[in-house]
């Protein structure tokens, strides 16, 4: 046999070994990287690539807006004078909290998102209007959310993990507005004042928008009449009727404009 046919000979003996998946590398085998093993590495990769892109923008902390995906700007959905008012205040926290600068410095009370439409895209507007960066955690979900058009390109981020999403939104959180919503908005404003009762996160203003919802829709008294929660409980949030007086909320909860407080 000629040396060209052994050549051609060991290449096909090893054909099954170049194939299997076990030889692939590691970073490159998809089939590996999702698989339940590998879990921990996902929610690690996760944390990091949002955390490190926050960083190279200078992102030191966040006021984060909640609020209802389905508010439109004009007659769509309930309410149209909420994403008005979410806007305003996009752009009244982006102005004045430390989101817009050029030196070089942190920034401090960046707007942050859950990066869909509604409020959310209200709230990223109000901060575009303005030129400041703003922040929206996506979230995939099995009907695809798409990001809406006003949150910064590069600090546009798509989670797999609510876990590790509500991380992001929390760890750097200066502030928190919420404004009506569903059982999505429910879950993250219980969330934040479940780390607050506990004292598991810093003591950041919280603010209700628009008092008659939300007191349409959770009996906070009824929860302290029956020892559900502590009276004191009901002071972890204020409410507020208009941008302005969401900013003053803030400002009285021990806001600093264009320092971290966490």
């Amino acid at each position: 046999m000629s040396t060209g046919e052994d050549a051609i000979d060991r290449e096909l003996a090893n054909t099954a070994q170049l194939a299997s998946p076990s030889y692939r590398l590691a970073a490159l085998d998809e089939d590996f990287l999702l698989g339940d093993s590998m879990r921990g590495v996902r929610f690690l990769l996760e944390f990091a690539k949002a955390d490190e892109a926050l960083r190279a923008w200078g992102v030191r902390s966040t006021i984060v807006v909640f609020g209802s995906a389905r508010v439109g700007e004009t007659g769509d959905g309930n309410h149209p004078g909420w994403y008005a008012a979410a806007r305003e205040f996009g752009r009244i926290a982006s102005e004045r909290g430390g989101a817009i600068l050029s030196n070089g410095k942190p920034r401090d009370n960046v707007i942050a998102t859950g990066g869909g439409p509604g409020i959310m895209e209200a709230a990223n507007r109000g901060a575009s209007d303005v030129g400041a960066p703003s922040i929206g955690f996506n979230i995939t979900l099995p009907h695809e959310q798409f990001p809406n058009p006003y949150s910064t390109p590069e600090l546009t981020f798509r989670f797999h993990y609510f876990g590790m999403r509500k991380m992001h939104l929390a760890m750097r959180a200066n502030a928190l507005v919420v404004f009506p919503g569903g059982f999505g908005t429910l879950d993250e404003l219980f969330e934040i004042l479940t780390l607050r009762q506990t004292g598991k996160s810093p003591a950041i203003p919280v603010v209700l928008f628009d008092e008659a919802y939300w007191r349409s829709v959770i009996n906070f008294d009824a929860m302290v009449a029956e020892g559900m929660v502590a009276a004191e409980d009901l002071n972890l949030f204020k409410f507020a009727e208009n941008a302005e007086g969401v900013w003053q909320c803030l400002l009285d909860g021990g806001l600093e404009p264009g320092k971290d407080i966490g």
